[in-house]
């Protein structure tokens, strides 16, 4: 299973300063679309992205994504109106590992 994460640091200083992280998976096989796997604020956060660096996971900074995709119920597909996005990002996320398409 290929799995990216999505990290968030409010820029603004009326926004909160908590980290904000969102990883997301995607198996051709099964899925029909990029699934949430875990998501959360504060010391979650900072734990996924720790776990993500562990492992040699692309991390890409979008705070707006990141938002809109904290409001995605874990374990479910992304919207349909996220796709145009989250392809951007996984295409990102491939040139990183090297890949020229999603591995199977």
């Amino acid at each position: 299973m290929f799995v990216k994460r999505v990290r968030r640091k409010p820029e603004s200083a009326e926004a909160s300063n908590r980290p904000q992280a969102v990883a997301l998976g995607y198996d051709a096989a099964k899925d029909e679309a990029p699934r949430v796997l875990a998501s959360g604020e504060g010391l979650v956060a900072e734990r996924i992205i720790e776990i993500a660096t562990a492992h040699g996971i692309p991390i890409r900074e979008d705070a707006v994504l990141t938002a809109a995709l904290a409001t995605v119920d874990l374990d479910t597909t992304i919207p349909p109106q996220l796709y145009s996005v989250v392809a951007e990002v996984l295409a990102y996320v491939y040139r990183v590992k090297g890949h020229t398409r999603p591995p199977r």
